[in-house]
This record gives C-alpha cells, structure tokens and sequence, in this order.
C-alpha cells in the first residue's frame, strides 16, 4: 500500500462549505459591526480555523473583535444557512470505503470547532464514525499551517505521519500537512491548483472521485 492512513481537512474536501462560511461570517460583520465584508476578505484565511478566519478580517477593516462571543455569532448563522444548501463533495462515500477496504486508518482533522463539525456532518449525513480518530481546532494550540493537527491525528491514528495522506483544500492546510511529514492530496474546492501545489501538494485533483487511483496497490 502507498499509505497506512488517511486524514481529510473538513471543510472543501468532504463539503462545499467554503462559501457558506465566508457568507455567514459577513453577515456576522454586517450584524455586529455595520462592516461590508465580502468573501474575497475571508480567502486568505480559509483552513486557518475560524478564530483566524474572522480575526484577519477584523484587523483588515480596524474592528475590535470580541473572539468568543462573534466566532459562536458566526457559528450560529451558518448553522442557520446549510440546510439544504450545503453538499457532500463528489466521491467521499467512494473514497472511504476504498480505502476501509484496503485496510487504512481514517481521521477527520478540522479546525473548526465541533459545532461546525457536528452541523457539518448531519447536513451531508456522514457518521462522525466513518473515521477511526476525529480532532478539532480546540484541541491544538497551534492551527494550520503549523502541523500540530496532523500530528495528533496521526498519534492517535497509530500511524506514522510519513504513511499518512493528507487531504486538504487550502495552502495553509497543505503547509501544514508538508510540516507534519506527511505528502499531500490537493483538492480544486476552494483555489487552483497551481496554488495547491506551490504549497506543497504531492497530488492534485478536482474532488476525491478523481483521486481513488491513488488508493490502488
């Protein structure tokens, strides 16, 4: 086998729920602060978690961000907005029983907060247990692009992070991933794939239907 493990980012990669985020975090800005945030303003900060994600915009537009209390605003109204608009993304299904059937070892590291991924998860209905280890942005100091996430859920894996396939949608998520040791599928979601690649994709593909050659013997 090429890998022993596999550990897919969340957002971008199982959903299509890039938009929906950067959506629902303006109009958390509008609510709150009367800013006109567009999701341009939110794209260099996709996979960063949502601390990040809405932080950078504040300090873009000279807003005092109150953390705890905007990001569960933010939060709320996305959970508002994904019934029957957000997507599983093509080939996730496929792309998990290929590789339960070869025998890998499957984590779900994102760094949302578990809110998101539980409103996430009903929404495409995908079991929290289709994945042996599931890991949040709570639960790292450090979000992406450093490679704390990937390096917990390789360790609770049981897995070396050199035998691990990490599956990302964003740069930040690739660096760090690169960081961990481990090589990188690029996903199309979210920015081109010349971006995925100059941050570090070993392999890029438009959705995970695409990338099932990768699981072959």
């Amino acid at each position: 086998m090429k890998f022993r493990g596999v550990i897919f980012d969340m957002d971008g990669v199982l959903c299509d729920s890039e938009a929906l985020m950067a959506e629902a975090a303006g109009l958390m800005f509008r609510e709150r602060y009367g800013v006109p945030a567009t999701p341009v303003d939110f794209r260099p900060f996709i996979g960063t978690g949502e601390a990040r994600f809405l932080g950078g915009v504040a300090e873009h537009y000279g807003v005092k961000l109150q953390p705890d209390r905007d990001k569960a605003r933010a939060y709320e109204i996305y959970l508002e907005l994904i019934p029957g608009r957000l997507q599983l993304l093509p080939g996730v299904p496929e792309f998990i029983a290929a590789a339960r059937a070869r025998g890998l070892k499957l984590a779900l590291a994102t760094s949302a907060d578990r809110v998101k991924l539980l409103g996430n998860l009903a929404a495409i209905h995908l079991p929290e247990s289709s994945f042996d280890a599931v890991i949040t942005g709570s639960e790292v100091q450090r979000k992406k692009p450093h490679p704390d996430i990937f390096l917990l859920a390789a360790e609770r894996l049981g897995v070396p992070p050199v035998d691990c396939l990490v599956v990302e949608d964003a740069p930040s998520g690739l660096k760090a991933g690169r960081a961990a040791g481990c090589r990188c599928l690029g996903i199309t979601s979210s920015f081109v794939a010349e971006t995925l690649s100059v941050a570090g994709a070993d392999w890029v593909e438009p959705d995970l239907a695409a990338a099932l050659p990768l699981l072959a013997d």
